[in-house]
């Protein structure tokens, strides 16, 4: 576990291990979530990388609108 610290501007750096293993790059855009006293850092993902992601997907058993009451 490695351990980092808030700077005086209240910045963090992320680790560079951390870093390469997530392929986080600068200028990267992150959302911040709070969970009780946890802090989590989601990377936000660009529309074009979600390109594809449902490639084949078969519609043909999604609930309709008729299901819903």
């Amino acid at each position: 576990m490695t351990q980092v610290k808030l700077s005086s501007k209240y910045q963090l750096v992320i680790p560079k291990k951390v870093r390469e293993t997530l392929g986080l790059s600068a200028g990267q855009e992150f959302t911040v979530l709070t969970r009780g006293k946890v802090i989590e850092l989601v990377p936000v993902d660009s529309l074009e990388s979600a390109r594809g992601l449902l490639k084949g997907a078969n519609p043909k058993d999604y609930r309709d609108h008729q299901d819903r009451f």
